[in-house]
This record gives structure tokens, sequence and C-alpha cells, in this order.
């Protein structure tokens, strides 16, 4: 019998841990180091896209490890042609580049962006961002998010950002009126850290044209709602456009650690050798884990899958706890679901987890379910069966 420690004196003290390990997993079920079982509502944070020990991810990634897992991007590394083709093909653009998380490729469309601006002449080029937004944590992303708490205590921020409040064009005009440092436009389809909070369909349609009436870039960050979640390859696709700058990390991988930032034909070329670079990004493990996560996606019709089991998720929790006094909003698609509760409930995660259910709590009161494209309509049933008691005795019904 293990015995895990709620801290450990030699790692930083920078998460709020549960006094919980993981061993091992299958499917949508983890187990910890003391052989408890948990449902997998998480998914490593919209991480693990093919769940845990996927039979035909596992020997691809073995099969790798054998032949080579690093190599310097001094030479050709054929699976980045072969993912950044597939990128393309899906998501309509034309290039890629690779790193290996989504506060990296956050901060290289923020390079972009100020390239572009200076290419055209522009001194101080300043980039629209929003309320709640979370882009990472590095001084540059952390200026970009929307979120004061997590900026306390690491100013001065990066000057250059211009935020507005989601889902108001004329907002967005109005805070750029007449200023001409403007180069883009920043933002994720559904907001993850800040909420769940989705960008609706006619307003991205509306930043689409205003940033081609203005010749910004339109930079549409996909790190966790893109990559499948909501039914499509990316969120943004449900509005039918096309952005010109688009982040990726989290689910491409299934757990081994990338990101990426495809661009159009706008940005695909603003980058020229020694303007950025990686020492990590691309390598040839991890370009294999994102050719084999979407080839596995495509074989068994995970798309489709996460379409139909959120909304079946979504029904479930609607119908259990949608009239709950002390539930303001069950909102996302697919598998990307926030419940926002009228209260703080971060003890929730702690009690879910004694349930045997893994969750997590963002912006303070929403309960977010971000669970693998796996997930069957069984395992939904049993997330809300477990979840919704929970729910119910938190908010006193």
């Amino acid at each position: 019998m293990a015995f895990i420690e709620a801290s450990s004196p030699h790692t930083m003290n920078t998460y709020g841990r549960l006094p919980i390990a993981l061993s091992h997993g299958q499917g949508v079920r983890v187990w910890d180091v003391n052989g408890k079982q948990y449902l997998d509502a998480l998914g490593g944070i919209a991480v693990n896209t093919l769940g845990h020990n996927h039979p035909k991810l596992v020997p691809a990634l073995q099969d790798q490890i054998a032949k080579i897992i690093h190599s310097s991007n001094y030479y050709h590394v054929p699976n980045q042609e072969q993912l950044a083709a597939k990128l393309a093909e899906l998501s309509g653009l034309s290039n890629a580049f690779f790193c290996c998380t989504g506060l990296e490729a956050n901060e290289a469309a923020i390079k972009l962006a100020r390239k572009y601006g200076h290419d055209r002449g522009i001194e101080r080029p300043e980039i629209v961002v929003y309320e709640k937004a979370f882009h990472g944590r590095s001084i540059a992303t952390l200026s970009a998010t929307g979120n004061e708490k997590v900026q306390k205590g690491f100013g001065p921020l990066v000057e250059g950002f211009i935020r507005v409040p989601l889902n108001d064009i004329e907002a967005l005009k109005a805070a750029t009126e007449g200023n001409k440092n403007v180069v883009a436009v920043f933002f994720e389809t559904i907001q993850g850290e800040g909420g769940v909070n989705p960008m609706r369909i006619e307003y991205l349609q509306q930043v689409r044209q205003v940033c081609d009436q203005r010749e910004w870039l339109l930079m549409i960050d996909e790190v966790q709602c893109g990559m499948g979640r909501t039914g499509k390859w990316f969120a943004h696709q449900w509005a039918g456009i096309l952005p010109d700058v688009m982040p990726l990390a989290k689910g491409l991988g299934s757990g081994v650690p990338i990101g990426a930032v495809v661009a159009g034909p706008k940005a695909a070329n603003i980058f020229q050798p020694g303007n950025h670079g990686t020492t990590f990004g691309g390598n040839p493990l991890a370009m294999r884990a994102g050719v084999e996560t979407i080839r596995i996606v495509e074989e068994e019709g995970l798309l489709d899958n996460a379409a139909r089991v959120g909304a079946h998720l979504k029904g479930g929790l609607a119908r259990e706890i949608g009239a709950l006094q002390g539930v303001t909003e069950i909102r996302g698609q697919g598998l990307m679901l926030g419940i926002e509760l009228s209260r703080p409930c971060g003890v929730l995660t702690q009690r879910a987890v004694d349930k045997g259910l893994l969750i997590s709590v963002t912006a303070e009161n929403v309960i977010r379910l971000v669970p693998p494209l796996i997930l069957t309509e069984a395992d939904a049933d049993e997330i809300v069966a477990l979840l919704a008691p929970l729910v119910r005795e938190f908010v006193g019904q």
C-alpha cells in the first residue's frame, strides 16, 4: 500500500495537488498507486485524446522509441513533413511550425503578429485579446491572458495588447477605432481556463470580416478546444471560417508533449531562418504521436463520437442538474463542457476523486469536463451518475 504525501519537499510548490498518484490506465479508466479506479473525465486536461494504453497508439510509439526519439532541427524529420501536410489538409491552411507546448505555440503566434506588423512598417504592433482569455504563463502569453489573479506578482507585463469583451463586435471596433498599430486579433474559440466560454458563430464570422477589411491577422488559439474535441477538427470550423494563424497543442499527441502553429498564406512565410526555433519541437517521437493520433481519430470515427457522446453527456447533465437553483449554466460543445455554479466550487474536485471521478474546476466556479474522445454513451451516463449527486449536495438541493 503506497502513501502519497500532500506535498513533496523537493518539488516547487506550484500545484494545489490532490492526494493521489496515478499508476496506469486503460481506455477512460485510470488507477492510482493504491489500486483505486477512477473514471477519467479530465483526460489530462484535454490531452489524452485516445484515452490510456490505446492498442494502436502504444505499439507505434514503442516502434518510434526503438528507432529515434530526438534529432536536431538541423536535419529533416520526415514525420514533421507528414504531420504538417496532414494539419494543412485538415485545417485548410498551408504551413506548420512545431514546438512542445500550447504556451510555446501561442508565444510563436504573438511573435508572428509582431513580425507581420514590423514587416509592414508598424513600429509598435498591438494585438487584440480578450477578457477571461488564457494563453499561457510565459511573460508574453501571461500578458495576453485576461486573468489578473494569475498575472499578479509578475509585472511589468508586456505591452502591446488591447483587451475587449467576448462576443461584442461593436466593442472590438470601438477599442481599435483609428488605431493603425493593430496587427491581429487573438482568441480561443471556446475559452478553457476562463470557464468554458464559447465565441458565438456569428461573432467569429464578424471578426473574420473585420480582419479582412483591416488587413489584420486572425489568430485562433485551438490549444484546448481543437483536435476533434467539439466534433470538428477545430472548433472554429463550426463557423465556416479560416484563421490566418492557429496554435495547437494538448490533444495533438495524445499525451506526448507537442505544440504547433499552423498558418495560412498571410502568415506562412513571415518567419525565416533565424527568426524562431526550438530544441525539442518537432522531434521524431512527438511527430509520430501526432501522425498516429490523427490516423486513429480518423479510423475510429472519433469526431462523430465526440459530437454524439458530448451531446448525450450534455443532455444527461441538463436533465439531472440543469434546473437546480445554484446551477447557472451548462455550456460548451462536444466533449468540452462546463457547468457553471453560482459560487466557487473547488472542493468538488476532491469530492469527485472520493467517488472515483476525475474532473477539474476552472474560473473558480465552473466544473470542466474534457474526457478522452473515445468516451461512450455508457461512460457519459456514469459521469452524470457520479457527478449529479455531488452537485445536488453542493448547491443544497
